[in-house]
């Protein structure tokens, strides 16, 4: 072999080497750019699920924040609706209080009238309170209590009232003395912000261990609590607790 035909030979080999390293430079390069691309879309989908995990928890605090929002308001609404339905029943109890209190405000105004009648008026209501309050004492012996302006009312119905007493629970007559303390007055301007009570007596043993109140105003007290839930059913149709 000449030294032409080595020549050959040698750039035949150079040529099928260089070939060779071109072509696998080029899977090289092909599979570099595959990969690249491949985690170039694995980093873009990361990014993109990263975005809709915050904008997701974002959107859910919002959700959250407006059902916070929405349930204050409504639980100020309902404050507020309760607040006016308190209101509402408490000026209806002013305004029985306020009755009570002209009932027997008018009837002490016009004693020498009512002593003349007596099935009438305030005074058969404080003879019927005394007899109640004697039932439910129970005691042969009391101390009786009530307004200074009606100490005459109270004196006038006494006998009556312990005739009844004492056929009804078939005893002897009870002795009944009088309270050297007075009940408060009824309210007045004078007298916005001190004791005031609006009529009726208060009963006590002896030794003053039992007490039953029977004043307008704690029976009006008792009637309202009891009868609340009725009157909350009449104003509002629904009972409120």
């Amino acid at each position: 072999m000449n030294d032409a035909d080595v020549s050959k030979q040698i750039q035949q080999m150079v040529r099928f080497i260089r070939q060779e390293a071109e072509e696998k430079a080029n899977e090289i390069s092909v599979s570099a750019e595959e990969e690249f691309n491949i985690e170039k879309l694995q980093l873009v989908e990361a990014e993109k699920k990263k975005i809709r995990q915050e904008y997701e928890r974002k959107e859910k605090q919002v959700d959250v924040r407006k059902k916070i929002e929405y349930s204050m308001q409504l639980n100020a609404s309902r404050i507020k609706v309760l607040q006016a339905q308190d209101d509402l029943v408490d000026t209806m109890k002013e305004a029985a209080a306020k009755e009570l209190l002209n009932f027997s405000h008018h009837e002490h105004g016009i004693i020498d009238s009512i002593i003349h009648h007596h099935h009438g008026g305030y005074k058969k209501l404080l003879h019927d309170l005394i007899v109640q309050s004697l039932l439910r004492l129970k005691e042969p012996c009391v101390l009786l209590r009530c307004r200074k302006h009606d100490v005459h009312l109270v004196e006038h119905v006494l006998e009556a009232v312990k005739e009844e007493y004492a056929e009804k629970a078939n005893v002897h007559q009870p002795e009944i003395i009088g309270d050297e303390i007075y009940l408060p007055p009824a309210p007045s301007h004078h007298n916005m912000h001190g004791p005031s009570c609006s009529g009726g007596v208060v009963l006590a043993s002896r030794d003053g261990k039992i007490v039953c109140e029977n004043t307008l105003d704690a029976r009006l007290e008792v009637v309202f609590r009891k009868k609340l839930p009725e009157i909350r059913k009449c104003l509002f149709g629904q009972v409120t607790a």
